[in-house]
């Protein structure tokens, strides 16, 4: 049953990570987002703080030694530079609240139907090591976890402009996790994985040739698998102004995309929980609005009048 708006989990310690000058995330991104749509009306009782997942829970799904590597800081350099941050005890308690939030926004899905984490979509991270800003791969963490509690289906629609090549390779024997990327085909990850369902999209592919793929995947993948629970990524990097994107893709059709996935999945009564994903611009007040359409596309969907405070 949907509510006027939909659960949603965050946690300040997403944006208070100190970085070096100029590196390249966009680590206060989650805060102004945070502030953003709490400006536009969302109550702060609207708003549950994501909590660490537990070790022993994470290391169900990630080697315990690549684990304990990273919580006391005898990671390898090398592994750390793949990683893209530099090693720091409050970075890896950040990636530990932000697996914990995407669990728990799976959870609050399957009870409320929609739920959305100011964060997560680390789809880059392997069973032993980091990649591409990932340190721990919180979709399958929350979609194995939730396998284990008792579903038999789950979707991850992965629409980030990068391959979610951690989350196929992780999730390639475990044929209760279907796992389906729509992405750039000439960008980042250059090995690719294999997911169930991949769709390597051109640099100058249109608003239009977009929809249409993400809704004949998305109709499909429902339709063929009918699973208990979708987790999408729908991360914004596929939006013609991202600094790492290479795509062309309009805000209207980032905002038709999240409608599409989130109203889809309403309608046959699938509990569907999103996480932002990925989004590189410097401008963060930019960024944070095409983060917003998903925001949008949700209080849409539950009925809100908060959908109409959202600029497209």
């Amino acid at each position: 049953m949907l509510t006027t708006l939909p659960a949603m989990f965050y946690h300040p310690c997403y944006s208070t990570l100190e970085l070096p000058a100029q590196h390249r995330y966009p680590i206060s991104k989650y805060h102004t987002l945070y502030q953003r749509l709490i400006d536009i009306g969302v109550p702060l009782n609207a708003f549950t703080q994501s909590a660490p997942i537990s070790i022993d829970l994470l290391a169900q799904s990630h080697c315990q030694h690549y684990i304990q590597t990273l919580c006391d800081g005898s990671i390898d350099a090398k592994a750390m530079r793949r990683i893209g941050f530099p090693w720091s005890a409050a970075l890896f308690q950040r990636s530990l609240c932000s697996v914990g939030g995407t669990l728990q926004t799976a959870e609050a899905a399957l009870k409320h139907g929609i739920a959305l984490h100011l964060s997560g979509g680390y789809h880059h991270a392997f069973y032993a090591e980091g990649s591409g800003f990932c340190l721990f791969n919180d979709l399958v963490v929350a979609a194995k976890t939730l396998l284990q509690q008792g579903l038999s289906k789950i979707l991850i629609i992965d629409l980030d402009v990068h391959q979610g090549d951690g989350s196929a390779l992780m999730l390639a024997d475990e044929p209760g996790i279907v796992t389906c990327s729509l992405h750039c085909e000439k960008n980042f990850p250059y090995r690719k994985q294999s997911s169930d369902w991949d769709i390597g999209l051109a640099k100058d592919c249109s608003d239009a040739h977009y929809i249409e793929a993400v809704l004949q995947s998305v109709h499909s993948l429902i339709n063929w698998h009918q699973p208990d629970l979708v987790l999408y990524d729908a991360g914004v990097d596929v939006h013609q102004h991202d600094e790492l994107g290479l795509m062309n893709i309009s805000t209207a059709a980032l905002y038709q995309r999240d409608l599409l996935v989130l109203q889809s999945c309403n309608d046959r009564k699938i509990p569907v929980a999103a996480v932002i994903g990925g989004g590189y611009q410097r401008n963060i007040t930019a960024l944070v609005q095409l983060h917003l359409q998903l925001f949008k596309a949700a209080f849409s969907v539950c009925g809100s009048h908060l959908a109409g405070k959202i600029e497209t």
